[in-house]
């Protein structure tokens, strides 16, 4: 792996969070693969494209893409070991011979300049130690007028999401549902920053997406309870609320119950930018 600038996130995704999301890679997908569509035909990729994915987790997305560029290919980095691992098993799997995963840290990861096509990232560009430098690099990466397209989240308040963790709240302390994607949940910021890394032709439109989250509430439930931010929040009351804090958790779903499982809308801001031009 190469040296790393963001090291609480690098911790994070190497330890609990990472190894969570490796366990359950089919939860998580099934939570965001509604986003994936829109997302692949923002960043217009073609056959022969070559294209990075940012923060690419288990690799769903990465190797979506590389399907779509059959005689391309696709690559995705990540910090997490444990879900690269997932993201490596799942494309050895599936047969697929033209994507690559690397451990890294984009925002100072050396890429080759100018050795990609496209860019894209779904919620694997939030959190950023310096977004101006990481997207500068990412920049230098795309071929000059390349694709950029990522997701990323609005805050919570006012979502389903939002009235699930509003619920949790009551018994953590620690925990607010104002909670955003750092500089990236306001369009005007994201234009900003992306701006500021030389990035043009910007654009942000919000997008839906209903997210399954389990089977029936309890299968649900004990799913978010599990997952890193309420469990770190949590860890920080010392588990003494936990009865609580699953107990308010299942109320709060069971309005989103259905014959299907139980189904949260997401919602994101799809971003698409172009690299700067000589």
């Amino acid at each position: 792996m190469t040296e790393i600038v963001n090291t609480a996130q690098s911790e994070a995704w190497n330890g609990y969070e990472g190894e969570h999301w490796a366990g359950h890679y089919d939860r998580y997908d099934a939570v965001n693969s509604g986003f994936n569509e829109p997302l692949l035909a923002a960043a217009n990729i073609a056959e022969f494209s070559r294209v990075l994915d940012i923060g690419c987790g288990n690799g769903q997305l990465t190797r979506l893409a590389a399907r779509r560029a059959a005689s391309g290919s696709a690559q995705g980095i990540d910090l997490s070991g444990p879900m690269l691992g997932r993201a490596r098993e799942r494309a050895a799997a599936e047969g697929l011979g033209n994507v690559t995963f690397e451990q890294g840290d984009a925002q100072i990861h050396p890429f080759d300049p100018a050795s990609f096509d496209a860019a894209l990232s779904r919620f694997g560009i939030m959190f950023f130690a310096d977004p101006v430098a990481a997207f500068a690099n990412i920049a230098r990466a795309l071929r000059p007028g390349g694709r950029l397209a990522f997701v990323t989240m609005p805050p919570m308040t006012g979502t389903d999401l939002g009235s699930v963790f509003g619920a949790a709240a009551d018994h953590l302390d620690s925990l607010e549902i104002g909670h955003t994607s750092g500089p990236f949940a306001d369009p005007d910021r994201i234009r900003e920053l992306l701006t500021a890394a030389g990035f043009t032709d910007i654009t942000a439109r919000h997008l839906e997406s209903d997210g399954h989250r389990g089977r029936d509430v309890a299968d649900a439930t004990e799913f978010i309870m599990g997952w890193g931010p309420v469990r770190y929040h949590r860890s920080l009351a010392d588990f003494a609320t936990d009865d609580k804090v699953r107990a308010a958790i299942a109320t709060a779903l069971e309005p989103f119950a259905t014959p299907a499982g139980v189904r949260l809308r997401g919602t994101a801001w799809l971003v698409t930018a172009a690299a700067p031009l000589p």
